[in-house]
């Protein structure tokens, strides 16, 4: 019985286009640590499933943030997807001596297997720039962006968006 409620979950979320290729993201209001599922066996309830599909939303600016742009450290961000996370630290993974961040295993893997993804242009100069090393921020929309330096990112938080 809890397997096919499961699956007609699945299905449902499916159907409905809830379910992304990375659909590991952090809830915005993660259920308290010890919460018991909805049943004996682990299975998670209707009302926490929806909560983990919930789209993020940035967090409230905080002192980092000048003119909608707020500067934020990028283990908190999965950068295959490019989203914050909501501050909940991302699974690091170590390439050819840098360290990258994903969400998920599949993000995990593509950072190994997909060198483009280890790269963003940075929006003030116009160059490639290593995530892994990149200053990084998000606007007020929830863009990530990619910034060579803070200096570049001084120079964006001054211009108006």
């Amino acid at each position: 019985m809890t397997l096919l409620r499961t699956s007609s979950l699945v299905a449902l979320a499916l159907t409905a286009g809830l379910v992304t290729a990375c659909a590991k993201e952090a809830p915005k209001n993660p259920p308290p640590s010890g919460t018991a599922n909805d049943t004996a066996s682990g299975q998670m309830s209707q009302a926490q499933m929806t909560q983990m599909m919930a789209p993020q939303t940035p967090p409230t600016p905080t002192s980092q943030t000048k003119n909608g742009i707020t500067r934020v450290d990028p283990s908190l961000v999965c950068m295959v997807t490019n989203k914050y996370m909501g501050g909940k630290p991302q699974i690091p993974v170590k390439v050819e001596g840098e360290t990258y961040f994903g969400c998920c295993p599949m993000c995990k893997q593509r950072l190994v297997n997909e060198p483009t993804i280890r790269t963003a242009v940075d929006p003030v100069t116009g160059q490639s720039v290593d995530k892994a090393s990149a200053v990084v921020a998000y606007d007020a929309a929830g863009k990530v962006l990619y910034f060579a330096n803070a200096d570049d990112l001084g120079k964006y938080q001054s211009q108006p968006h």
